[in-house]
């Protein structure tokens, strides 16, 4: 269900430009988005929630048996066409900045 369009804050960007890079082969976990930004969960959880509500993010629940893994299960967050779209959008004119950062 889309609903209105997220506020793009300076966490909300972030968010964007970890699952835009060709490194994480599009899907990362809400552990591996933590890490990447340093965002809390507190944080961003709700970023996610809100973005997927729009429309802007996917998500899934890994499939394999929590037991076997010794942990429990994963979700993994993909940005959609729309989500694309948009953030690269409003990235655009942050690039050079962004390059010069590093994420993790």
């Amino acid at each position: 269900m889309k609903s209105h369009e997220p506020r793009l804050s300076h966490q909300t960007l972030r968010v964007l430009a970890a699952l835009l890079t060709d490194d994480h082969r599009g899907e990362l976990s809400g552990a591996q988005l933590s890490r990447e930004t340093g965002l809390a969960s507190g944080s961003l959880y709700p970023m996610l929630a809100r973005l997927e509500d729009a429309g802007w993010l996917s998500s899934r629940w890994e499939t394999e048996d929590p037991r076997a893994l010794g942990r429990p299960r994963r979700r993994f967050y993909r940005v959609t066409g729309l989500g694309a779209a948009k953030a690269q959008a409003a990235l655009k004119p942050l690039e050079p900045a962004i390059r010069r950062l590093s994420w993790t």
